[in-house]
């Protein structure tokens, strides 16, 4: 019976040696996946930045559209009132 009780702790370290191991390729590949996730937030927020760039300077542009055609559509009043 001494002999059953060794194996029977042998098998259960090699169920934890197991789980060991599989518990650090999860962290492994959580920390690869995290690594990816980040380039990807960083590429992202990068885009983001950049369309709000734009977006701004095409409010601008849309601006100085319309003050250039209000003094254009105000000219052009002008010359039919007199």
């Amino acid at each position: 019976m001494n002999a059953v009780q060794p194996e029977k702790e042998f098998d259960s370290l090699a169920h934890l040696e197991e789980r060991i191991t599989r518990a650090v390729e999860l962290v492994s590949s959580l920390k690869a996946e995290k690594a990816a996730l980040q380039d990807q937030l960083e590429s992202a927020i990068a885009e983001r930045d950049a369309v709000r760039a734009e977006l701004t300077e095409l409010r601008s542009e849309r601006k100085q559209v319309r003050t250039r055609i209000e003094k254009l559509l105000g000219q052009m009043e002008l010359l039919s009132t007199t």
